[in-house]
C-alpha cells in the first residue's frame, strides 16, 4: 500500500486508509488533536468490515472475525526527529524527511521509489541532518568525510568547489544531484549547494544510469534540500572561528493557513572571513524559500529555490611535487598560506539561482504520478596567476606562473516525470516505474591565459599590479541535450526475495559552437540502452545478501585540444554483497565487493592540463564496508572502510597501461563517534570525534612519484540546556601539513589546515 500523504484532515486519509483489509495501524508523528479527531472513527472500524470491499489484488477477507488495518503513517517534519504515537511503534521516515540519529532508514535515490535501505541491492549511504550538524559539516566535502568508497576534497582546500571520488572515478561533473536532479558542472561554472540548506546527503555507489542517465560507473551524490513543514518551528544559529570566519543562519517554516493546505520554509546563510590562504577571502550568501500546497490527501505540490553568492580565490594552488609531498633540494617546504595569486586579483566569484518544482498526484492504491523540475543558472568569474609551470630556479625558490581567467554562464533545465504502479499479477508483487527525462545544459565559457607571468618566491612574496594581459584561447558556446526513457520493476518473488530490473534509452546531442574558430564548431548525436540487474534476500532476523549488474552511459561535453569531440564512455559493474540490520538493534551495516569496467575516460591532457584527453580503459577492483549506529542512548557511531585496485588496462599510450592514474588514492578507513550523557547531573553534554586515513597516490602517469597517505584526527563537544546548544568542532586537530593529491610533478594540492569552529545555536 502507499503510505498516506500526511495532512490536517487526518480522519480522511484513516477513511481512505480503511478500504485495506490486511493492515495495522502506526500513526506516527500525528498531533494530539488529528488523534483526537480519529478516535471515533478508529473504534468504529471493527463494525464496518462487511461494508469494506478489499483492496484491488489482495485476497478475499474472511467471514466473520476483526479486521486488521494496513500500515497508516502520519509523517511529522518539524525540527527534531518524529516520534511515534504509540508506544512500541516505530516512526515512520519518510525518504527526503529527518532521520532519527544517524541511522537512515529508508531513501529514493537508489531506486527513485520509497524503498527500505535493507531491501536495496545497491551500496548507499545516507547522511542526515543530525549528522552534519554534529560534524558542523559546512561544505559537501567535509559532509562526506566518512562515507565508504568515497574520497572529498581531491583539490585539497579548494573553496570553489566540491570534488568527489566514488571508487576512483570523478563524480564531480556529471555525478552531483539536487533533489534527484541533475546539477551539471563542466568548464569553471561549477555549482555548488550550502549545506545548511539540506536535509540529507545521498551517496550511491555503483553505475545508477538506468534511472538517472548521464553518469559514469562510480556512483552519484544527491542532496536533498529542506522540505516545508507541518509543524512551526524555529532555528537560530551564529558561529565563528579559525581565519577570521564568522557566520549567522536562520531556518523557520510552518503552516502558512488555518486549514493546512498550504507550508511554507525560509532558509538562509551568511558568511564572511578568510582561508588557510594568506589575503583568500571565503564569503557567501545564501537565501532559500520553500512553499507546499497540499489541496487534499492525494495531491502534493512543493517549490524549491535558492539565490547563493559566493565572493572567494583560487586556494587549491598547483605546486610542484618537491615543495609540498617532497622537500626540495634545499630541504624545505611551500607554506601553506602562501597566496600564488596575487592577493589583489586573486579572485573567483559566483552568482547561482534555482527554482523547481515536486508534483505528486495519488490516483489510488495502484498508480500515483510524479513530476519534478528546476531551473538552474550559473554565472562565474576567475582571475588569477596560477603556479602550474614549476621551478623557474635550480634552487627551486621562486615558482613560474600564468594569468589564467574565465567567464562562464550556464543555463540548465530538467524535466523528470514518472508514473508509479503497485499491483498484484496473482504470483508475484510488482513496483513498477516508468518515466521520460529531459536535459538541456547550455553554457557560455571564454578562457583565457597570459604566458609568462611575474616569477613570485615561495618565502618571500612580493605582489604587486597585474602584469600580464590574458588572450583568449577558447571561447565556446556549448549545448547538451539529453532524452531518456525509463523503466524499472521491484519484483517480490516471494515475501523476502526481491528482483529489480530495469532498463533505459537515451537520446544524446552534443554541439560545440566555437567563436573563436567558427569552422571548428562540431558536434555528434549519440544514444544508447542502459540497463541493471540485480536481487536481494531478506531474512527475518535483518541479514539481506545481494548482487546486481548494471551499465553506465556518459555522453562528455567538449573537446579535446584538437577540437575533436569526445565519445561517449561506457562502463559496466558486478557488485555483491551482504546487509545486516537486526530488528531494534540500532544499526547498519552494508559489506560489498565491485569490479568496475570503463571506456574512454576523460583525464587532463599531460602536455596541457587545460585540455582533458581520452584513455583507453580502466578497472576498479575492490571491497568497502559502512557502519553506521545508534549504538546506545546518546551514543552514535559512523564507520568505514574502502580498499580496491585501480589500474588504466588499455591506452594509446603503453607507458599508462598497468599504471594507476593519478589524484586516486587507493585505501580509505574512517571511524566517528558522538556521545551526549542522557541523564544525571551532566545530562546535556556530549563530545567525541573522528580519524580518517587516506592512502598513498601516484603523483605521474609512470608512477614514479607517490604522494604519502596521511591520517587526520577530528573531535567535538557540545552541551544542550533546553533550547540552547553550544558546540565547537575542529578538524584535523593536529594540524598536520599534507597534500591531498598530485595531478602531475608541477601540480599538488595542500589539504585543509587544522579548522576550529565554535556556534550558538537556539530553536523553538
Amino acid at each position: 500500500m502507499r503510505a498516506a500523504q500526511p495532512l490536517p484532515g487526518a480522519p480522511n486519509v484513516i477513511r481512505r486508509a480503511a478500504g485495506h483489509l490486511t493492515l495495522r495501524a502506526l500513526l506516527a508523528g500525528a498531533s494530539l488533536a488529528v488523534l483526537t479527531q480519529a478516535a471515533p472513527f478508529l473504534s468504529g472500524l471493527a463494525l464496518a468490515q462487511d461494508a469494506t470491499p478489499p483492496r484491488r489484488g489482495a485476497a478475499n477477507p474472511p467471514a466473520g472475525g476483526s479486521v486488521q488495518l494496513e500500515e497508516l503513517s502520519v509523517t511529522g517534519q518539524g525540527g527534531g526527529p518524529t516520534s511515534a504515537v504509540r508506544a512500541g511503534a516505530p516512526a515512520v521516515e519518510s525518504p527526503t524527511g529527518p532521520i532519527d540519529g544517524f541511522v537512515a532508514k529508508r531513501s529514493a535515490t537508489a531506486t527513485k521509489t520509497n524503498t527500505p535501505l535493507i531491501e536495496t541491492p545497491q551500496s548507499i549511504t545516507v547522511v542526515g541532518r543530525q549528522q552534519l550538524d554534529t560534524q558542523n559539516a559546512q561544505t559537501l566535502t567535509q559532509a562526506t568525510q566518512y562515507v565508504a568508497g568515497t574520497y572529498a576534497g581531491t583539490f585539497g582546500a579548494d573553496t570553489r568547489l566540491d570534488f568527489f571520488q566514488l571508487r576512483g572515478f570523478v563524480v564531480s561533473d556529471y555525478g552531483l544531484y539536487l533533489n534527484g536532479l541533475q546539477l551539471l558542472n563542466y568548464g569553471f561554472a561549477y555549482s555548488r549547494v550550502n549545506t545548511f540548506g539540506l536535509e540529507r546527503v545521498e551517496v550511491l555507489r555503483g553505475p545508477s544510469a538506468v534511472l538517472f542517465g548521464a553518469g559514469n560507473p562510480g556512483g552519484l551524490i544527491n542532496q536533498i534540500s529542506k522540505r516545508p513543514t507541518e509543524n512551526p518551528f524555529g532555528y537560530i544559529e551564529v558561529g565563528g572561528g579559525s581565519f577570521d570566519q564568522r557566520y549567522a543562519a536562520f531556518d523557520v517554516g510552518g503552516p502558512a493557513d488555518r486549514e493546512g493546505h498550504w507550508f511554507t520554509r525560509l532558509t538562509g546563510y551568511a558568511r564572511n572571513g578568510g582561508t588557510q590562504v594568506q589575503g583568500a577571502p571565503d564569503d557567501s550568501y545564501y537565501i532559500a524559500p520553500a512553499f507546499t500546497y497540499k489541496p487534499d490527501g492525494s495531491t502534493k505540490f512543493t517549490v524549491l529555490s535558492s539565490f547563493q553568492h559566493d565572493n572567494t580565490a583560487v586556494t587549491a594552488n598547483f605546486l610542484p611535487y618537491y615543495g609540498t609531498a617532497r622537500p626540495t633540494v634545499l630541504g624545505l617546504r611551500i607554506p601553506r598560506s602562501l597566496n600564488v595569486g596575487d592577493a589583489g586579483f586573486n579572485t573567483y566569484q559566483r552568482d547561482q539561482a534555482f527554482i523547481g518544482y515536486e508534483f505528486e498526484h495519488v490516483f489510488d492504491d495502484t498508480w500515483a504520478v510524479r513530476q519534478n523540475a528546476r531551473y538552474a543558472y550559473t554565472q562565474s568569474y576567475q582571475n588569477s596567476y596560477i603556479g602550474q609551470l614549476g621551478y623557474a630556479d635550480p634552487l627551486q625558490t621562486q615558482l613560474g606562473r600564468y594569468l589564467f581567467r574565465d567567464s562562464a554562464k550556464i543555463a540548465q533545465l530538467d524535466v523528470d516525470t514518472q508514473a508509479e504502479a503497485k499491483f498484484s499479477d496473482g504470483f508475484f508483487r510488482h513496483d513498477f516505474l516508468m518515466g521520460i527525462e529531459y536535459r538541456n545544459f547550455q553554457i557560455h565559457d571564454n578562457q583565457a591565459s597570459g604566458f609568462p607571468g611575474p616569477n613570485l618566491s615561495i618565502f618571500a612574496p612580493i605582489y604587486g599590479p597585474q602584469t600580464v594581459s590574458a588572450s583568449p584561447y577558447l571561447v565556446n558556446a556549448d549545448s547538451f541535450q539529453q532524452v531518456g526513457l525509463y523503466f524499472q520493476d521491484q519484483i517480490k518473488l516471494t515475501p523476502e526475495l526481491t528482483l529489480i530490473l530495469g532498463g533505459r534509452q537515451d537520446f544524446v546531442q552534443n554541439t560545440v559552437y566555437d567563436r573563436l574558430t567558427p569552422a571548428n564548431t562540431n558536434g555528434r548525436n549519440d544514444s544508447a540502452f542502459t540497463y541493471r540487474a540485480a536481487a536481494i534476500y531478506n531474512f527475518d532476523f535483518g541479514l539481506a545478501p545481494y548482487i546486481m549488474y548494471a551499465t553506465s552511459f556518459q555522453p562528455e561535453i567538449g573537446s579535446d585540444i584538437n577540437n575533436r569531440a569526445f565519445r561517449p564512455d561506457t562502463g559496466d559493474q558486478v557488485e555483491g554483497g551482504v546487509k545486516f540490520e537486526p530488528p531494534g538493534q540500532g544499526y547498519f551495516l552494508t559489506l560489498a565487493g565491485f569490479d568496475i569496467h570503463r571506456n574512454n575516460v576523460l583525464t587532463p591532457n599531460p602536455v596541457n592540463t587545460l585540455f582533458n584527453t581520452q584513455l583507453g580503459a580502466v578497472r576498479s577492483t575492490g571491497f568497502e564496508a559502512q557502519l553506521v549506529a545508534n549504538v546506545a542512548d546518546g551514543l552514535n557511531l559512523v564507520a568505514s572502510f574502502t580498499k580496491f585496485d585501480f589500474t588504466t588496462v588499455r591506452d594509446p599510450d603503453p607507458v599508462r597501461v598497468g599504471k594507476t592514474p593519478v589524484n586516486i588514492p587507493q585505501t580509505l578507513a574512517s571511524l566517528f563517534a558522538d556521545y551526549t550523557i542522557p541523564l544525571g547531573p551532566w545530562r546535556g553534554f556530549g563530545f567525541g570525534g573522528g580519524v580518517r586515513y587516506v592512502g598513498s597516490s601516484f603523483a605521474d602517469v609512470g608512477n614514479t612519484l607517490r604522494v604519502p597517505d596521511y591520517v587526520l584526527f577530528d573531535a567535538q563537544v557540545h552541551y544542550d540546556y533546553e533550547n540552547w546548544r553550544f558546540q565547537v568542532n575542529a578538524t584535523n586537530l593536529a594540524d598536520r601539513r599534507f597534500v591531498a593529491s598530485c595531478q602531475s610533478n608541477v601540480s599538488c594540492f595542500y589539504g585543509d589546515a587544522r579548522r576550529v569552529l565554535a556556534k550558538v545555536s537556539y530553536k523553538w
